[in-house]
């Protein structure tokens, strides 16, 4: 596998696919790599005939210094695994290469960006969505893809994409857990020994949310049953719990007789070493 650091040899590796007549499949990551994003690149490599991968540690989605700093760094290793799983090249540049000296640009979702889970981390999904963009544009692929688990985010990128309209195809991913329910994610690694056994109670949650829709429900009863069995975990903190159209991620009240998303942010954890956990569930009555 081919491993790119700077904008122009990843272009370069583009080019030489492109002149083949081949199709290429992105996967945009952080790093630190599980099941999850491992399954993107999979998707990819049955859709597309050359896969790239990025890790790229974004600074402008962090909302605070720690947290950026405390994230996990495993390039040794998610070089092996991307490699395992079909990858053809992976770019990881350093940060000066995705933000220039003196670059003042930033693209956000006014509307997207701010509500819900945006409002739990101000001004993180504008740094996704920028960094994003300049990835899309960086590497000019056909399609991306994205996990489901972060589901305002795909709804997030979705909606860039059409409005600015960007030449590629956006594919979500199911959400792949761990075998106790708990949604995969690099953060999950930071978690203390008792709060990675509490934190299966933002599956059981969903899980019990479920089950009561399919029976008939209304938003209000939903809501408080949820923040109940978050609040019966001494150790989980409910940050944000949102119920909304499952498209639009507009409003939504009284009984529910359409599909809807459930986003959870739940907190584990004190201080530098808090962890903060979403996850997040598309269901249909």
């Amino acid at each position: 596998m081919h491993i790119s650091r700077t904008i122009s040899d990843i272009r370069e590796q583009v080019q030489a696919f492109r002149a083949k007549g081949e199709t290429v499949g992105l996967v945009t990551t952080m790093g630190a790599l599980h099941e999850g994003h491992l399954s993107l690149v999979s998707e990819a490599r049955t859709a597309h005939d050359r896969v790239v991968a990025t890790i790229f540690v974004n600074p402008t989605q962090f909302g605070n210094a720690s947290d950026l700093e405390n994230y996990p760094r495993t390039e040794v290793e998610d070089i092996a695994k991307l490699e395992a799983a079909g990858g053809d090249v992976v770019f990881i540049p350093e940060v000066a290469e995705i933000y220039p000296a003196g670059d003042e640009t930033f693209v956000e979702t006014t509307r997207l960006a701010n509500m819900l889970h945006g409002l739990v981390r101000p001004g993180h999904f504008r740094g996704v969505a920028t960094v994003v963009t300049k990835l899309f544009n960086i590497v000019q692929a056909d399609a991306a893809y994205f996990g489901e688990k972060d589901y305002q985010q795909l709804q997030v990128i979705r909606r860039m994409v059409r409005d600015l309209h960007i030449p590629i195809s956006i594919r979500g991913v199911a959400t792949v857990r761990e075998p106790d329910g708990l949604a995969m994610s690099s953060r999950n690694v930071r978690l203390s020994g008792e709060d990675r056994i509490a934190a299966r109670v933002l599956s059981q949650a969903l899980d019990h949310a479920e089950t009561v829709v399919a029976s008939s429900t209304d938003v209000t009863t939903l809501s408080n049953q949820i923040a109940s069995i978050i609040a019966s975990e001494p150790r989980a903190r409910l940050k944000g719990l949102d119920i909304t159209e499952a498209t639009s991620l507009g409003p939504i009240s009284g009984p529910i007789d359409r599909p809807i998303a459930i986003m959870l942010s739940v907190a584990f954890g004190d201080g530098a070493s808090e962890v903060l956990l979403i996850d997040q569930r598309e269901i249909t009555p």
